[in-house]
């Protein structure tokens, strides 16, 4: 089942998740919906916070990154890239490591908006795949990326929040638009009530 995506400006967005345990309730078809609400909008990623559950819970696809234009040299960022699809539960980003380096990034909550975050390039994270087997692993390049901008989500953090106070007052407008649901979008979306 496809769900709506919480637009920028929804209070779950910003706060902390909890952890869950083995007996949540429907959990697999909760990561089934998930995947599917995913790829309907063409996303990489996508934390339980942006459907409206406040539980530490990401997934994720990177295969998008893999494809290439024809001619185009191989990016060593995206090494394994095409298999990268795994579901993280309770996860910890245990080391980051490396030289910060810049990538523009979007968001599903916040649409047609992208900017450059700055992030290391190697992490170490443990956590519980979709059946309640313990990992330790590294991840780099754009794998560890997706990683850490998800893992925000469910810290109750947002790309937006890395930005220069600068850089929020001139995206203010367009960020009020999203908030209001005044955009036009290809996926389905569930906007903040205007109070």
């Amino acid at each position: 089942m496809i769900l709506p995506i919480l637009a920028y400006g929804d209070p779950i967005l910003k706060k902390e998740c909890d952890e869950i345990g083995q007996d949540y309730p429907k959990l697999n078809e909760l990561i089934s919906d998930m995947f599917e609400t995913m790829y309907k909008a063409k996303g990489v990623g996508l934390a339980a916070p942006q459907i409206g559950k406040n539980i530490r819970l990401f997934i994720v696809d990177g295969s998008p990154f893999a494809e290439k234009e024809e001619g185009e040299e191989d990016d060593p960022l995206a090494e394994g890239i095409e298999n990268f699809k795994k579901v993280f539960i309770n996860p910890i980003i245990e080391e980051e490591e490396g030289k910060e380096w810049p990538f523009q990034e979007g968001c599903l909550s916040i649409p047609k908006i992208r900017e450059n975050v700055s992030r290391k390039p190697d992490i170490v994270v443990s956590y519980y795949d979709e059946n309640w087997v313990l990992h330790e692993e590294k991840f780099s390049g754009y794998a560890a990326r997706i990683i850490q901008h998800e893992y925000d989500h469910i810290e109750g953090v947002l790309f937006t929040d890395y930005l220069s106070p600068l850089k929020r007052k001139l995206l203010k407008k367009k960020l009020n638009n999203i908030t209001n649901g005044l955009i036009e979008i290809e996926y389905k979306m569930s906007f903040p009530k205007n109070s």
